[in-house]
């Protein structure tokens, strides 16, 4: 789930609508499992009425689903109702799908026009300088990391930690970080961090605690799975590994920490993604899932497949969904937007 999918919906149906044309457009329920006749609900035939208003609904009216679907019965289904364009929107797991799609139709000769449109709440998608629904979770994150801050003020030693989405990357925590200027800590997947030792991350929480008596800590979700014996055997339904939770792993180890340390603090925990990934997207995220959503029908009516569409040097690109599919996009710990994180923080560049 993402903010912005509704928006992608009804601007891919006006453009084609009005703009092509089109006579009916197809809206497949519950993501791939709608492809399957016999796993999935019948498509709804969208209409202007139909999308009037849904872009100021969360979520998506459609429905999503986790897990492949049978390739062959998919393309089948489409050859059948004489779908001729498929869009796809979705992160990496979507395209790769996406892909088997194009190139199980390529095989058995039916012209589908393949494009994909690139979501992932995370921002991880290569070829993507911002994908939707980023920067409404940037400014969800910083309501929730405001309200963190004035809890830890209000006790003595307050500690606050906050769970923010970021399976792989660490993009969100990042850019709350740096928005709000209220988190005195932040750890991401891409900068392991040592807990124990003089020069560890409980210790430089003690030194916080015992100079400024409150702090506020940001974690990512993917962050610091090397203290959680992830195995990478456990893979959900899209294939992703399933990552343990770190967000509560800190909250009981630094409890235990300033317990066995005689210093006395009280603990705030929050995890607010699931509030936020259920949101309607900002004003800025809106304008971007417009533009997505009508390159991706121009390049369809243009008769392009196999593309995803990207954004680069504020430039619509298509991308061959192969070529996305096997990349992901991650926070450089040497690029600014690190250096500015630290800056923000004050933290070291390590916890070594």
């Amino acid at each position: 789930m993402c903010p912005g999918l509704n928006d992608v919906i009804r601007s891919l149906f006006l453009e084609l609508h009005y703009a092509y044309g089109v006579k009916e457009v197809l809206g497949f329920r519950g993501g791939y499992q709608g492809l399957d006749p016999v796993r999935g609900a019948e498509p709804i035939v969208l209409t202007p009425q139909f999308v009037d208003g849904i872009h100021k609904e969360g979520g998506t009216v459609l429905g999503t689903s986790r897990g492949p679907v049978d390739i062959a019965v998919a393309v089948e289904n489409l050859i059948r109702r004489e779908v001729n364009i498929l869009f796809t929107v979705g992160g990496d797991g979507t395209q790769r799908g996406a892909n088997e799609i194009f190139q199980e139709a390529r095989r058995r000769g039916h012209a589908l026009s393949v494009v994909g449109i690139p979501k992932t709440i995370d921002n991880d998608v290569a070829f993507v300088s911002r994908t939707f629904g980023y920067l409404t979770a940037v400014e969800e994150s910083c309501r929730v990391i405001g309200s963190a801050h004035t809890e830890v003020h209000s006790v003595r030693n307050g500690i606050a930690v906050v769970k923010l989405m970021g399976r792989l990357a660490g993009f969100i925590a990042a850019g709350a970080t740096v928005a709000s200027q209220d988190v005195n800590f932040t750890l991401i997947p891409e900068v392991p961090f040592a807990l124990d030792g003089p020069n560890g991350f409980l210790a430089a929480l003690k030194r916080r605690i015992l100079a400024r008596a409150h702090a506020v800590i940001v974690v990512a979700e993917g962050a610091g799975q090397e203290h959680l014996a992830a195995s990478a055997e456990e893979r959900d339904a899209s294939g992703n590994v399933k990552l343990k939770d770190i967000g509560l792993f800190l909250r009981d180890r630094i409890e235990a920490y300033f317990r066995d340390e005689g210093v006395p603090a009280v603990m705030r925990y929050l995890d607010p993604s699931y509030l936020i990934r259920g949101r309607p997207a900002d004003a800025e995220d809106s304008i971007l899932c417009d533009l997505f959503a009508r390159n991706a029908a121009h390049a369809a009516m243009a008769g392009k497949t196999g593309l995803v569409i990207g954004l680069l040097h504020d430039r619509y690109i298509h991308v061959p969904i192969e070529l996305l599919a096997g990349q992901r996009k991650r926070l450089d710990p040497s690029s600014g937007w690190w250096h500015a994180v630290l800056a923000s923080t004050g933290q070291p560049a390590q916890f070594v």
